[in-house]
């Protein structure tokens, strides 16, 4: 356990020296008054060096996060010091700029729009120009209006009023929640399965001491964590019909996807229809009140974003392949969101099968909800590391199985396909990391990797049903 553990602590503090850094190819500007937080020292590092200590963060934190799952015996006192060491390390994140993309200055510059009055979800940031926080916003997402929930534009509107101009305390406010959320998320899981020291300690390590999470959802600041931690908080409260309902319909206001995760409660209560009701009826009610609020207009990203294909999924390869073969007048959107549908139907299929027949096991709820929000992140054609945020969430109170590991493994590929997950300010001598790392080797490499997880799961639950003695799945 020790040169894993080491490994990991090795990359945290890689992802917290990129950010202490300052300015540089993995840390936007943050334009404001040098005495407000975040804080770091001016180093202007040259952007081989960023990249390269990234690389190796990403690296050393996944060889690691691998190994230490591999631990049988636990040290009694471990999981509670891993607990601690990942909610200090969130806290420190906080205090530095983020790095490795600039979806934050988005963030800012959507709040700027709302408290100024300006629809955000029919306005991008060239709306207002010559304002300090939208003019920090980085290109290509300019033009873009948000595409997130009303309780995240919220969000971002109350911290750009209590900023004003300054995006480096809007960001600073930003990071707070964020890091709470983060921490709030892993002390409940840690809650969850305080009476199994092994189980702990394979929760910490997916959610709270994952370096691979702290880089992305930390160090990264995306929004994705307020969603994780009301759909755990959801899955934690689900005895309680209604608050299990509202923390659903929360994280669904937040960022859509996330309502993956209600599968999981609404198949463990389908033979209680009064409390399945109860529950269905306030989360939809919550996300009814915040679109009403938000208006209609809300509604159109959704439409907007759900036929796009990133291009380190391995969609975008289908996708050349239909361009090759029947022509290049068409993206081919459609057929690929079908195929990406069947695919997914096919893999929840296959990982269900292993639920019922305890392949992969813990609480219902929890167990179906981990295998669905798992299929769908490795079916659909716009994948982005810190998406897989929701997976480990889940899986973290969850029991073992093999899907830890494909989760690891998808999201250190994924990881390094986006370093960083910026336009601006990357040289031209690390152009391949896009062309050819992002676009050509990570996508044969998602490629196989969903068919081990889909070969995995068909051949796991063959050997459970003819197994001598194995049970009949419940029907």
């Amino acid at each position: 356990m020790g040169p894993a553990l080491a490994c990991i602590a090795a990359s945290v503090l890689l992802t917290a020296l990129i950010g202490a850094m300052g300015p540089s190819a993995m840390v936007p500007a943050l334009p404001g008054p040098g005495w407000q937080p975040p804080y770091w020292i001016p180093a202007d590092p040259h952007p081989h060096l960023v990249v390269a200590m990234a690389a190796t963060a990403l690296v050393l934190g996944g060889a690691g996060l691998l190994a230490a799952l591999s631990v049988t015996s636990v040290p009694a006192r471990l999981p509670r010091i891993l607990v601690l060491a990942g909610c200090v390390a969130a806290a420190i994140l906080a205090f530095l700029p983020p790095s490795g993309s600039g979806d934050h200055l988005n963030y800012a510059g959507y709040g700027r729009l709302a408290s100024l009055g300006i629809d955000p979800y029919t306005h991008g940031a060239t709306d207002l120009p010559g304002d300090p926080v939208t003019d920090a916003v980085e290109a290509p997402w300019r033009e873009e209006p948000t595409v997130y929930g009303p309780v995240a534009t919220v969000m971002h509107m109350a911290a750009s009023w209590l900023a004003g101009d300054s995006v480096r305390l809007t960001i600073f406010l930003l990071a707070l929640v964020n890091a709470a959320a983060f921490v709030v998320t892993g002390l409940l899981i840690d809650r969850f399965t305080r009476d199994d020291p092994a189980r702990r300690l394979r929760a910490a390590l997916l959610w709270t001491a994952n370096p691979l999470l702290l880089y992305q959802l930390v160090a990264g600041m995306h929004v994705d964590t307020l969603a994780i931690a009301c759909m755990v908080a959801a899955l934690a409260a689900r005895s309680r019909p209604a608050a299990g309902g509202a923390l659903l319909g929360l994280g669904v206001a937040v960022k859509l996807n996330a309502g993956l995760v209600a599968l999981g409660p609404a198949w463990e209560l389908r033979r209680d229809p009064r409390r399945l009701t109860v529950m269905a009826g306030v989360a939809v009610a919550v996300v009814a009140a915040g679109y009403a609020v938000a208006g209609v207009e809300a509604l159109a990203p959704v439409t907007r974003t759900s036929k796009s294909i990133s291009n380190a999924s391995f969609w975008k390869l289908v996708q050349g392949w239909l361009q090759s073969v029947v022509g290049t007048g068409s993206a081919y959107r459609g057929e690929i969101q079908a195929g990406s549908l069947l695919l997914l139907a096919l893999l929840a299929w296959a990982l269900l099968r292993l639920v019922a027949r305890s392949v992969i096991g813990g609480e219902e709820a929890v167990a179906v909800a981990a295998v669905m929000v798992v299929a769908y992140l490795f079916a659909s054609p716009y994948v982005l590391p810190w998406y897989d945020g929701l997976a480990f969430g889940v899986l973290a109170l969850a029991a073992a199985s093999a899907l830890d590991r494909f989760a690891v493994t998808h999201l250190l590929v994924l990881s390094l396909a986006y370093l960083p997950a910026r336009v601006v300010g990357q040289p031209p001598e690390l152009e391949w990391l896009r062309t050819v790392v992002r676009s050509q080797v990570v996508p044969w490499l998602l490629l196989a990797l969903t068919a081990a997880l889909l070969w995995w799961a068909w051949r796991a639950g063959a050997r459970v049903r003819t197994r001598p003695g194995s049970a009949a799945p419940p029907r």
